[in-house]
Parts: C-alpha cells; structure tokens; sequence
C-alpha cells in the first residue's frame, strides 16, 4: 500500500506542519533521531508522513541535517514515496522567483555528509534519473492547481553551504548547466534511492542567486524582504501543488517505480561476507534481500 512521505524545507516544513493534525511520531533509528517527529495523518484516503527537514524552529542547517535517519525513519513507517520540497536560488532568468520547479537533474557539490547508508557492504544504485519519474509526471499533471509557472524539469546544484555562493561560483554553476543552486536535495535524494523510495522535489525559487545583481536601489533589509516575500508566495503555491498531487494519488498509487527496485541489482558484496551485525543495522533498508 502507498504511503506518501512529505519531508518539508525551508517555510514549507513550519508552515505544513503547523496546518496538520495528526499522530507525532519520535522515531528513532540506527543513524540516530530524525529532524523532527513525524506527524502521520491521511489527506483523501491516502496516508501521509510529514517531516520538517531542519527541525524545530529552523534549528537545523543543510550540512547538519541527519539525512540518513530522516530517509530511514520513512522507510520504517512504511513510506512508498517522498515529495519533498526546497527553498533555491534561480540560475536562469526565465526561472522566476514565485515559480516552482521540478527538477530532473542534480550536480553534487556536498562534502561534509554522508552519501550512503551502506558503510558495511559495496552498493551501488543506478542513479542517472536521479528524480522519480513517475512522481515527477504526477506533480507536473497537477500544475493547473497552482496560480503560478510550475517549470518541468531543470538542474539542481547542491552546495555544501551555509554561506551563499560567490559571483564567481555562480557563475561557474550556470556555465555547468545549473539551473537551479539550493543546499539540501544531496544526499536527500541517493537516500531515497537506496532505500526504493520514489523521490521527486518541488523547488521554491526566491532570489537569482548572486549571478545577477540585485537593484542598487534596494538596500540590504529591503532585498531581505522581498526574498521572504517570495519565498512565502512560492511556499503558499508548493503546498497547494503538494495537496493535490496526494489527493490525485490514487491515480498513481499501484504505477511501479525504478526506485522501487533499485536494490535489486545493487547489492555487490556476498551475502556470506557481510556480518550479521551489518544486515540487522541496516534493517528494513535489506531485509527483503539479505535476511
């Protein structure tokens, strides 16, 4: 049965929470505590799992998000799917602030986290369509909702952070082909991979990063305010796309997923050579492989 986990970034994490009831679930995990607790509901008949990706009050930065336990804590209540979202800056002058974008692709420029939940054994997913395209057509089919251009597809560059990029960088990330410059999708999203959960990302552009520059007649309080503003507008529409992309689920809820089966062809190491101790950590990610 489906189960669609939401994970929320930056405006968009407080403010769902803060719009659900539901039962608040602590998990805990063999990489540690999530985020934050997970508020389990159901909208339309179908079961959601909400997370705040930087915890309480915004507490958390992108470097020190415990990704893995985030990813696994779904996997464990039983997530099919995520939908997450995240602030970003715009590398593209048609790429808006107020737009929303569904990302296809991801270049990552993270160091400081951990990639893989498997440190015990060799795994190595497909990871060339990094976004699951099932999910990624079903927010896209759901786009009519929202009173603002929902753009399919783009390149999201994943920074290490926390300070911003430099003119140079960003320029150098358009001439990669960036599309879009954010610091939370990796290792996000090759967790989800591993763990065959579907996963597709709803960006909220507020800004155009520093590749082009702001007004001179903005002073810095004033360009504050209006990347809040925007970030708010973007906010309000990526929950209105987000809620009737679940209640339009039903539609998509039996399609099979890539990711469903990422492990399938994975798992190089000999099951005999990988210690017991190493299957029962890694838990719900392999039991349907290695126990």
């Amino acid at each position: 049965m489906a189960k669609v986990g939401i994970i929320g970034g930056s405006g968009l994490g407080q403010a769902l929470c803060g719009q659900t009831s539901g039962k608040q679930v602590s998990a805990d995990t063999p990489f540690g505590p999530p985020s934050d607790a997970i508020i389990q509901t159901n909208w339309n008949g179908i079961d959601i799992a909400i997370l705040n990706r930087h915890g309480p009050g915004h507490s958390i930065p992108p470097s020190m998000v415990n990704y893995r336990a985030n990813i696994y804590a779904l996997k464990a209540i039983g997530c099919t799917h995520i939908i997450a979202s995240g602030a970003v800056g715009s590398l593209r002058e048609e790429i808006a602030p107020k737009d929303l974008v569904i990302p296809d692709q991801v270049i990552d420029k993270t160091y400081r986290r951990v990639g893989t939940f498997f440190d015990g054994l060799a795994a190595h997913v497909e990871f060339a369509v990094p976004f699951c395209p099932v999910l990624r057509k079903h927010l896209l089919e759901c786009k009519s909702i929202v009173n603002t251009k929902v753009h399919d597809g783009g390149t999201y560059v994943c920074m290490e952070g926390p300070a911003f990029s430099t003119r140079a960088e960003s320029r150098m990330h358009r001439a990669w082909g960036g599309d879009l410059i954010g610091m939370t999708c990796m290792p996000e999203a090759k967790l989800a991979r591993e763990a065959e959960i579907a996963y597709a990302l709803v960006c909220l552009p507020s800004d155009y990063d520093c590749w082009r520059e702001a007004p001179e007649h903005l002073d810095k309080m004033e360009l504050l305010k209006e990347i809040i503003g925007n970030l708010n507008d973007a906010t309000s529409n990526a929950i209105g796309l987000i809620k009737e992309a679940i209640a339009r689920f039903a539609r998509i809820a039996d399609v099979p997923s890539p990711a469903h089966k990422a492990l399938e062809l994975a798992l190089w190491t000999e099951k005999t050579k990988i210690p017991k101790s190493t299957i029962k950590s890694l838990g719900v990610l392999v039991d349907k492989y290695l126990k």
